[in-house]
């Protein structure tokens, strides 16, 4: 289940359906996918293959379809990252710059664990999402964030995307983020 950190205070929510209040708040999508359709041979595997990743996307083909229609995503795939993914360290510092997308960015975590840092309201400011299997969440399109691996170094998830090509990222210099 989700928790979020609210990086200025410290602040732990914790609890989907406080989560689930807070996250809409700051127009964060936010649901979670049963987990107990997923295989035990699927769920810590993080090397993948192709077909290994097309038997997640069938899984999950009726949620997956579902937030496409409500979204208007179009195409959809599947990422795995952990120690064994070559120039991880590389991905990482890109993924850990802020930026913005012109188009949301979701990820269905469906094993392992990750963490959005997502710039909220003036209010609230910068908040982590600490993510877990089953856990799913669309930032909003430009919305200041980025995404990385929390300390396994471990993650599987569905992403979604309205264009071909995917997220752009936009760079966005923040003297607001710590």
């Amino acid at each position: 289940m989700a928790e979020i950190v609210i990086r200025n205070t410290n602040e732990r929510i914790t609890g989907e359906d406080n989560v689930r209040a807070f996250l809409n708040s700051q127009e964060v999508v936010y649901e979670h996918w049963n987990m107990e359709k997923l295989p035990a041979d699927l769920r810590e595997n993080f090397q993948l293959t192709d077909e290994d990743k097309n038997r997640i996307l069938s899984i999950y083909d009726e949620e997956i379809k579902d937030l496409a229609a409500r979204r208007g995503y179009k195409i959809w795939d599947v990422i795995t990252l952990s120690e064994s993914t070559p120039n991880l360290e590389e991905l990482l510092k890109k993924f850990e710059e802020i930026h913005t997308h012109s188009e949301d960015e979701i990820r269905a975590i469906v094993g392992g664990k990750g963490i959005f840092i997502i710039k909220g309201s003036d209010d609230v400011g910068y908040f982590n999402v600490e993510l877990e299997p089953g856990d799913v969440i669309s930032v909003p399109e430009n919305t200041p964030h980025f995404f990385t691996l929390m300390d396994n170094k471990k993650i599987i998830a569905v992403r979604l995307f309205i264009e071909k090509d995917g997220w752009v990222a936009t760079p966005v210099a923040d003297p607001q983020f710590k």
